[in-house]
């Protein structure tokens, strides 16, 4: 498809990447010439120096001839007129804008015919929104639902308190007596997608798929399970703490926020009234003293700076607090990440890139597409979910019959109310969810891309 990107920033850039891996044409505008030098020489991209609200720049980067537009400048308002701009200069073109002012993102979703806006992405209120619930339902490092919630896939980090170190998977199911599938493991940077055979050690990441009751009662029986989170606190006041603030609300769990500018107290204290709002400077050690953090059952590090996030929820960590959650903007190698005591690691960049490529990949042929995505392991691996209809091949076949492509994993299958951890006895039918785990390069679009020739 012809994609054209406004603003190379670290959201832009990334989208940019991405879509251009997924073999889409990508133009690229931005006001800096010396930015899109720099994605120039990492990607095969045609670049514009200009205004994306521009209707001549807009012309110039040959908008009449694109299939989706994509607006993530840093300015709010530059993205609704882009939109808005490419909209009339091209009426059947898909429009995505990054809407991030609280003010305007209700406002541009019920007005977003008259924005001309296809999508309304917000990348602070979605990374609250997995925040919250890695918060809810603490114990694990991630969690994405599929098959409107019934079934999960979950990562968890082996370690000596969990009695696993050295159980072969083959025999898994009689040590944590619960109906899970281990489907990733990530160890020493090295991804595996094990067989029974495979042998656990303390220090591995994991991938688990299976219902919320059954990974629930794993974490139980390993001795994982943390008591439920009541109060929070979170280091830094931005937009992420004020939308996380008020998905925490809607559970009862009481949040603080600690936030440095009296201005930003002021204002979050203006609109958050349950909130408790502690106008300090967290990277003082003595506020963890002072405001006694380390009774708190969550810490949530979500300044403006990756490495001070970093360094308080380290600390946290090492002061016994049983849930810690880290914002990184930036994004970072996962190996190193994986090495660091960072609790539960949360990047709005990424979230946000992958709910473009999803939405991409689906208007491209609605039929077969993927209902969602999900990149795993530093994006190495995608977690798909497909919806079975009369063009999927092998309907009805246990899949013990059926040549599936060499290191694709069907995980989960699920019809109505229920959900089945795959087996090769299982088999699916039209209007069933089927849950795929691939390699990212496999580029796994459909669900008929699974089978062998």
């Amino acid at each position: 498809m012809e994609i054209l990107v406004v603003g190379a920033g670290k959201v832009g850039r990334s989208i940019t990447k991405e879509l251009c891996e997924e073999g889409h044409d990508i133009t690229l505008i931005d006001t800096k010439s010396s930015v899109l030098e720099d994605v120039q020489t990492k990607y095969d991209v045609i670049t514009y120096n200009g205004n994306g609200a521009s209707k001549t720049s807009l012309e110039e980067a040959d908008i009449e001839n694109k299939d989706v537009f994509i607006a993530v400048t840093n300015a709010d308002e530059i993205n609704l007129l882009s939109c808005l701009t490419a909209r009339a200069l091209n009426p059947n073109i898909h429009t995505i804008a990054r809407i991030r002012t609280p003010e305007y993102v209700q406002q541009a979703v019920e007005m977003s015919e008259t924005f001309g806006l296809s999508l309304v992405i917000n990348p602070e209120r979605q990374a609250a929104q997995e925040i919250a619930r890695l918060l809810k339902y603490p114990g694990f490092l991630k969690r994405d639902s599929f098959a409107k919630a019934r079934c999960e896939m979950v990562s968890l980090k082996i370690n000596e308190h969990h009695n696993l170190d050295g159980v072969y998977l083959k025999d898994l199911s009689s040590q944590i007596k619960a109906k899970i599938l281990i489907t990733i493991v990530e160890r020493n940077n090295q991804v595996y997608m094990p067989s029974g055979d495979f042998k656990l050690m303390n220090g591995d990441i994991v991938y688990i798929t299976g219902e919320q009751q059954q990974l629930h009662k794993m974490l139980k029986n390993i001795n994982a399970i943390t008591k439920p989170v009541k109060h929070v606190v979170v280091a830094g006041g931005s937009k992420i703490s004020y939308y996380l603030a008020q998905e925490l609300e809607k559970s009862k769990i009481t949040t603080t926020i600690i936030e440095r500018d009296h201005d930003k107290c002021e204002e979050l204290a203006e609109h958050l009234p349950n909130t408790t709002i502690i106008e300090s400077d967290v990277s003082n050690d003595s506020v963890f003293e002072n405001e006694d953090i380390m009774d708190y059952d969550a810490f949530v590090s979500m300044t403006g700076l990756d490495e001070l996030n970093i360094v308080t929820s380290m600390y946290a960590n090492s002061i016994g607090i049983p849930n810690v959650v880290t914002k990184l903007g930036r994004g970072m190698n996962s190996s190193l990440v994986d090495n660091l005591s960072l609790g539960s690691v949360v990047c709005p960049k990424a979230l946000i890139t992958m709910h473009i490529v999803r939405y991409v990949r689906a208007i491209q042929d609605k039929e077969g597409a993927a209902l969602t995505i999900h990149k795993l392991v530093d994006g190495q691996v995608e977690v798909i979910e497909f919806v079975v209809d009369e063009k999927t091949k092998h309907i009805g076949e246990n899949l013990k019959d059926v040549n599936i492509r060499k290191n694709v994993l069907v995980t989960s299958i699920n019809s109505g109310m229920k959900s089945e951890i795959a087996s090769g006895d299982s088999s699916f039918d039209i209007g069933d969810t089927v849950i795929v785990v691939a390699p990212s390069e496999l580029r796994v679009h459909y669900l008929n891309d699974i089978f062998e020739a």
